[in-house]
This record gives C-alpha cells, sequence and structure tokens, in this order.
C-alpha cells in the first residue's frame, strides 16, 4: 500500500508541477520533456538494468547454486549465526538465507554491486519461503533491506573512479581523498539501520551483539588505518585489485568445493541459472513502474523544487550552508542511483565548484555512503511478489537520513 501511494506521488505531483510551468511560467516544452523521458526511461530500464542484469542473474545463480549443494552456504550460516540470529530471530539457525545474506554484504562491501545483486535477490528469495504470510514484508525481509539500502561499502571504487577520469570537464588532484570518509559514512549509517529497524521489532540488543558489531568496526577501522597510510595511487590499486581478485577467488573457491565435494557443477550451474531467467520477469514491472515515475518526478522540475527549498530553509536558519550545494546528491540517492551519479557530475563539472572543492568532496560521501531505497524496495520486494511493504521506506528513509547527518559531519571534520 505505501509503495502505491509512492508512485502515485511522484506521478501526480510531477503532473502537477509541470502544469504549473506550462500556465505560470509558459514553458511548452515541459510535456514534451515529460513524455520524452518517460518512453526513454521506460526503455531504459529494460534494455540497460534488465538486460545487464538478466545476465549477471544467470551467472551468479549458477554458481550460488554449486555453493548450495556443495554445502558453502550452510557452514557460512553456521559460522555467522550468534550474530544473525540476533538481526533475523525468524530465520531457523543454519538457514541457506542466512549465507546468503552474508554473501550479499560482502560483494557490497568490496563495491560489486553487480555481483551483490544476485545473491541478495536469492537471500530475499529464501526469505521469502519462511514468509507465512505471502505478499506481506516480514520483519527479516525489511532488516535485510533496510541494511542494504545502508549500502555498507568498504572500497568505494567507482568513487574513486569517476573523481579519476574527468578527462578535460574535470580533474580530480587527489581522488582518493574520500576513501576514509566515504567508510566512515556508510559504516554509520548501517548501524543507524540497524538501530532503527531493531527498535521498530524490539531486537534483543545483549552483549554478545554489541561484542560481534565490535569486534567488526575494530577490523574495519583497523583495515582503514593501513590503507589510510597509503598515497593515492596506491588506494586506487588496492581497490581495484584485492575487490577483484576477491571475487574471483570467491567463484574459483566454489567451483573447486563442489568438485571437492563431488558434486557435478556444470550440471549445478545450469540448475541454478535457469532461475535467473524467471527473477527477472518478475522485477521487470515493478521497476519500470518505480523508475519511470521518479523520472516524471525530475524532468517536471519538482525535484528543484525540493532542492531550493531545503537551501531556503538552511538559509533562514542562520547555519553554515557550505554542504547545501552537495545536498541535491543526497536527496536524489534514495530515488536515483544514476540521478546521483548525474547530479554528482555536474558538480564536478561546474567550474565554481569541482571535485577538490568541499561541495565536490561531501557530494563523493553522499554518493558513496548510501544506496538507492526504493530502487532496491522494487527490485528485492517485487522479486517475490511483496505488495504490503510495511514500515519498509520510513525505516530506510530514516537510515538515510542519519546517514546524510553523519556524512556531513565527516565531511566539516575532514575537509571544512
Amino acid at each position: 500500500m505505501v509503495l502505491n501511494y509512492v508512485w502515485v506521488f511522484f506521478i501526480v505531483v510531477g503532473f502537477l508541477v509541470a502544469l504549473f510551468k506550462l500556465i505560470i511560467l509558459g514553458d511548452t516544452e515541459i510535456f514534451k520533456t515529460l513524455v520524452d523521458g518517460m518512453f526513454k526511461k521506460a526503455g531504459g530500464s529494460v534494455m540497460e538494468i534488465g538486460l545487464p542484469l538478466a545476465g549477471t542473474m544467470i551467472f551468479f545463480l549458477g554458481i550460488m547454486k554449486i555453493a548450495e549443494r556443495a554445502g558453502g552456504i550452510s557452514f557460512i550460516a553456521r559460522l555467522l549465526n550468534p550474530f544473525l540470529k540476533r538481526l533475523f530471530p525468524e530465520v531457523p539457525e543454519n538457514h541457506p538465507a542466512m549465507g546468503e545474506m552474508v554473501m550479499n554484504f560482502s560483494a557490497n562491501m568490496l563495491g560489486l554491486d553487480n555481483a551483490a545483486t544476485p545473491f541478495g535477490l536469492k537471500a530475499m528469495q529464501s526469505l521469502e519461503d519462511l514468509n507465512p504470510e505471502k505478499g506481506k514484508a516480514t520483519n527479516s525481509q525489511i532488516m535485510f533491506l533496510v541494511l542494504h539500502t545502508s549500502g555498507l561499502t568498504l572500497i568505494p571504487l567507482s568513487i574513486i573512479a569517476l573523481r579519476s577520469s574527468g578527462g578535460e570537464a574535470y580533474q580530480s588532484l587527489e581522488p582518493a581523498s574520500i576513501f576514509i570518509p566515504c567508510v566512515l559514512a556508510t559504516i554509520t549509517a548501517t548501524i543507524a539501520s540497524v538501530i532503527v529497524v531493531g527498535m521498530k521489532q524490539k531486537l534483543r540488543f545483549d552483549w554478545v551483539l554489541f561484542a560481534w558489531i565490535g569486534s567488526l568496526l575494530a577490523i574495519v577501522l583497523s583495515i582503514l588505518f593501513v590503507i589510510s597510510q597509503l598515497p593515492d595511487e596506491a588506494k586506487n590499486n588496492v581497490s581495484k585489485i584485492y575487490g577483484n581478485f576477491i571475487l574471483i577467488g570467491i567463484i574459483v573457491g566454489i567451483v573447486l568445493g563442489g568438485v571437492w565435494k563431488k558434486v557435478n557443477v556444470f550440471d549445478a550451474f545450469i540448475d541454478g541459472a535457469k532461475e535467473g531467467f524467471g527473477v527477472i520477469l518478475k522485477i521487470l514491472p515493478y521497476l519500470v513502474g518505480m523508475l519511470v515515475s521518479i523520472q516524471i518526478f525530475r524532468d517536471s522540475g519538482a525535484f528543484v523544487y525540493v532542492i531550493d527549498f531545503f537551501k531556503y530553509l538552511f538559509s533562514l536558519m542562520g547555519s553554515n550552508t557550505d554542504f547545501v550545494d552537495a545536498l541535491p546528491v543526497a536527496i536524489m540517492k534514495p530515488f536515483s542511483g544514476s540521478g546521483a551519479r548525474g547530479l554528482l557530475v555536474d558538480i564536478y563539472s561546474n567550474p565554481a565548484l569541482g571535485p577538490d572543492s568541499f561541495a565536490g568532496k561531501l557530494a563523493s560521501i553522499f554518493q558513496g555512503s548510501a544506496d538507492t531505497t526504493f530502487y532496491i524496495i522494487a527490485l528485492y520486494f517485487g522479486s517475490v511478489g511483496i505488495k504490503n511493504i510495511r514500515y519498509s521506506i520510513w525505516a530506510g528513509l530514516l537510515a538515510d537520513f542519519l546517514g546524510v547527518l553523519a556524512a556531513i559531519l565527516i565531511g566539516y571534520i575532514f575537509f571544512h
């Protein structure tokens, strides 16, 4: 029901703003812009997202099936069971969903988005298998989704690459300077997600949970400290080499594990790969519907009015407004990853700002410390036919908001 209201809101508000611009401002091209954008996004959702995702899904679901039959996923579930059973008390101990969620989180942490999505969709399907009320999101599904939208990434490779690859349009002199701030911001957003959803679900915050979180933070901060001592070029190389090396290592390890366990690995791969088409067919209607509605909202100019409102609000408060130039990226990110990336490039390309300005660096932190909440809701819940999403949106957006506040604070500490 909530998703229905959000979808209607984007379309209707976008139409009303466009009508205002036609009648009051005399913009005779506005509805042509809306229609062109609508058709372009509808076709692009299938060609640019659906088809590439289908290939990735087919491959990685095949790999997941090998891991499942070889017992690898069950092993991961047993290993992390003390921690995960406190976040997901509805899921039975050693259930495959535990291992699949870990695979998803691990791929996200390495900045390997294409690999994370199939793992996440498989985990969502496993959680749906446990769902006693089909079509209504369970607490476990919501916790998983909100954790995913927090965008925990230890290697913000795409942001560093974007900052260093502007050519004549822009060129950062210190592309990896946002590495540590990005990671700190995304860790904060993830912890905020656990707290927000955990309080809503009345989870048991005992010493075991705190010990696990503390240990993970210690490991992460230790890695960050070592990497922070490296020069920028070395940081880029670490991100490029080790993230991809670990992914390939996982794939090879799963295949060799299957051989060792005497699994017919190719047959298992084919059985898992066949599931990819079915998942894509379920996803596309949700994906196209949500992305087109967001495009209408954006092309109408409604999003610009939202940004201008925040600029005006903060100027009235008399607070330092240096961060406002980067705020469009933070506001757009829950709605559209590509839209946020476009706004980020606009800031980089702006002669008055640029990638190494305070706004450029803060916008980079925004881009690297959260994920696209509405896209993920449409993608993951759509894949299993969830229509009653309960409190998913407000919990995800609240965690996003807390992450934005943390990113602003971190940005001021590091760069202002």
